[in-house]
């Protein structure tokens, strides 16, 4: 009895982990769903550097040489495409 309780505990143990574990399927709908906020902070992150070209672009009103400087914000947007 003594030598069967250590082997019916080891047994149970590796039962519940084997049900805890996530099967290939939802490991992959969470790698799609990381892979989903990742693209959505890179949609935001885009569109705030845009927004800020906008602003840069209007503050500079006429004068070329700001209008460059804002377009690095512009570059920036593009870089992460």
């Amino acid at each position: 009895m003594r030598k069967a309780f250590p082997v019916a505990l080891a047994v149970a143990i590796c039962a519940v982990g084997a049900c805890s574990s996530p099967t290939p399927e939802e490991r992959a709908a969470r790698a799609k769903e990381s892979s989903f906020k990742a693209q959505e902070s890179i949609a935001r992150e885009r569109l705030k550097l845009v927004d800020q070209y906008r602003d840069c672009v209007i503050a500079a009103d006429e004068d070329l040489m700001k209008i460059e400087a804002c377009d690095t914000y512009l570059k920036a947007a593009e870089a992460l495409k």
